[in-house]
C-alpha cells in the first residue's frame, strides 16, 4: 500500500523473517533494499508480521489471521524460509507457510530468473533463463482444492495423490510466460510429461500452445521433464523463457540453480495481478541458523525482483531503479572476490551485506 507521508509517497512492504536463518538474510535483503531506495529516491518503510516458529510460540500457528489481515493491505513483502518439518505434529497437516500464502492470495506465478555469473564457479555459464512456474495446482496437494489437501490414505496401505489442470490457471501461466519472452530472447519452452500423464499434463501442454499462437513472434518448443533436465545441464545457455507445472518447476529451478554456482543465490518472487511476495529458492538451512555464514544473495535477488515488478505494474522509474541498483551492488561485490563460505568466500552474511551498502554509500554504483 502506497501512502502519503509529508508529500512524499511512501511503500509499505510487509517482512516475515521465517525460520532457521531466515532472519539473518531477509534482514539482509531489508538493508541493502533500505539503502538502494535512498540512492534510487524511493521512500520505503516495513511491517514485521508473525509467521513461522516464533508465530507458532504466540499464536499456536505458523501463519496467523492476523498475519494475513495486514498483508491483505499490502502490495508486497518479503517472507524468509520455513522449516515446516520441526513444526508440530498436529500443524504439519495444515499448510506450509508458503503454501498457505500462496493459496490465500492467489500468488499464480512464481517466477524464477537464472543466470549464471562471471563472479561466481558453476558447472554452466553464459546462462540466462527464467521458470515460470504454475503455482496454485498440478501435483502441490496443499495447495490445489478449494479446501483441504489433494490427498487421501483410503487404507494403511494405500495413498491416493490428486493433480489439478484447469483452463484458467494454465492460460494465465502460459500468458504471463509468453509476455515476459517477448521482452527477452522470443523464446518459450513447455515441459510437461504428456506421454505418461496424457490428460492432465497433456492439458497443460496443448493450452500453452494455444496460447501461443497469439504471440506469433514468439518460438515455442516442448520437452517432458527428463529429457528437459538433460538438457539444462548440457545447453543451459539455449533457453530463454520455461513454462511449466507446479512440481516440475520446483525441480527445475533447484537444478538450474545449482548448475549455475548455488541454490543459494536462486531468486523468485511469487505474483497474482496485484500483490507479489519476494522468496529465495533455497529452504531454512538449520544446521547453519546462527552461524553468520549464510548466503543472503537468494533473497537480495528476490527482493530486486519485487521493486521490478512493482515498477513495471506501476510504470515506476523510481522502484525499477531501486532493483537495478540492489543488483549491481551484488555484482560489484562479486567481483571485488567478497563472498560468503558457500561460493569459495570468507565473508560472513554481516560482512557481505555490509559491502553491498557501502559501494552504495561510495558512490560506485551508476544511476
Amino acid at each position: 500500500m502506497n501512502e502519503k507521508e509529508g508529500g512524499a509517497v511512501v511503500l509499505t512492504l510487509g517482512v516475515l523473517h521465517g525460520d532457521g536463518i531466515g532472519y539473518e538474510i531477509v534482514e539482509s535483503a531489508k538493508a541493502i533494499a533500505s539503502a538502494a531506495a535512498l540512492h534510487a529516491g524511493v521512500a520505503v518503510q516495513w511491517k514485521t508480521l508473525q509467521m513461522g516458529e516464533e508465530a507458532i510460540k504466540q499464536f499456536g500457528t505458523s501463519m496467523p489471521d492476523e498475519t494475513i489481515a495486514h498483508l491483505s493491505e499490502l502490495e508486497g513483502w518479503l517472507m524468509g524460509p520455513h522449516d515446516s518439518l520441526s513444526y508440530p505434529a498436529e500443524l504439519k497437516e495444515l499448510r506450509n507457510p508458503s503454501g498457505e500464502l500462496r493459496h490465500h492470495f492467489d500468488l499464480y506465478a512464481n517466477i524464477r530468473p537464472i543466470q549464471s555469473s562471471p563472479f561466481v564457479r558453476g558447472m554452466i555459464d553464459k546462462a540466462d533463463l527464467v521458470i515460470y512456474r504454475e503455482n496454485t495446482e498440478g501435483f502441490y496437494v496443499d495447495r490445489n482444492m478449494f479446501q483441504g489437501v489433494g490427498e487421501m490414505m483410503v487404507t494403511p496401505d494405500v495413498a491416493l495423490t490428486t493433480g489439478v489442470f484447469t483452463r484458467k490457471a494454465i492460460e494465465r501461466i502460459a500468458h504471463a510466460a509468453f509476455q515476459k519472452a517477448q521482452r527477452r530472447r522470443k523464446k518459450v519452452t513447455i515441459v510437461h510429461k504428456a506421454n505418461v500423464i496424457k490428460l492432465g499434463s497433456g492439458f497443460f501442454l496443448s493450452l500453452c500452445r494455444e496460447v501461443g499462437k497469439q504471440y506469433p513472434d514468439v518460438k515455442v518448443d516442448d520437452y517432458h521433464i527428463d529429457a528437459m533436465c538433460a538438457h539444462l545441464v548440457r545447453r543451459m545457455p539455449d533457453f530463454d523463457v520455461i513454462v511449466t507445472e507446479n512440481m516440475f518447476g520446483d525441480i527445475l529451478s533447484d537444478l538450474a540453480g545449482e548448475l549455475v554456482g548455488s541454490l543459494g543465490l536462486a531468486s523468485s518472487i511469487n505474483a497474482s495481478a496485484s500483490k507479489v511476495m519476494a522468496q529465495a529458492a533455497h529452504g531454512s538451512a538449520p544446521d547453519i541458523a546462527g552461524k553468520g555464514i549464510a548466503n543472503p544473495i537468494g533473497m537480495i535477488e528476490s527482493t530486486a525482483l519485487l521493486f521490478e515488478w512493482l515498477g513495471e505494474k506501476q510504470k515506476d522509474h523510481g522502484l525499477q531503479l531501486l532493483a537495478s541498483i540492489i543488483r549491481e551492488s551484488v555484482t560489484a561485490t562479486l567481483k571485488k572476490g567478497i563472498a560468503t563460505p558457500d561460493l569459495g568466500g570468507q565473508a560472513t552474511t554481516n560482512e557481505f551485506t555490509d559491502h553491498v551498502i557501502n559501494l552504495m554509500t561510495e558512490g560506485k554504483i551508476c544511476k
